[in-house]
């Protein structure tokens, strides 16, 4: 059973910024396992760096998908779903626009 490791809906992000480290707290090290990031931004211009254990799995990648905050689902919105060795996990959101978006975020854990 998948653990979340991070999760947010409807964060809001100025316009050409990049969030803050997303992971942190008990979660922020694990082991070997998969690693799925799903993710739905309000609107284009997002982007989505997510790295595990050092390893890039989304190098600030545009987010494909756009919809209303809270809508985000695994089935719909799945960026990247990767099994790998562990290590630390890092994620951050950066605004290419002119103007403040949302977006809204999962980082799940299934170990092995």
């Amino acid at each position: 059973m998948a653990v979340i490791i991070t999760s947010g809906s409807a964060t809001s992000l100025a316009a050409n910024t990049k969030s803050a480290d997303e992971v942190t707290g008990q979660y922020q090290h694990l082991g070997k396992g998969r690693y799925t990031l799903v993710t739905l931004g309000s609107a284009t211009g997002l982007n989505v760096e997510c790295r595990i254990g050092g390893i890039t799995i989304a190098a600030d990648t545009p987010i494909p998908f756009t919809g209303t905050a809270g809508t985000v689902s695994t089935s719909d919105h799945t960026i990247v779903s990767q099994i790998l060795a562990g290590g630390r996990s890092e994620l951050f959101f950066r605004n290419t626009t002119g103007g403040a978006l949302t977006y809204d975020h999962l980082l799940l854990f299934d170990p092995m």
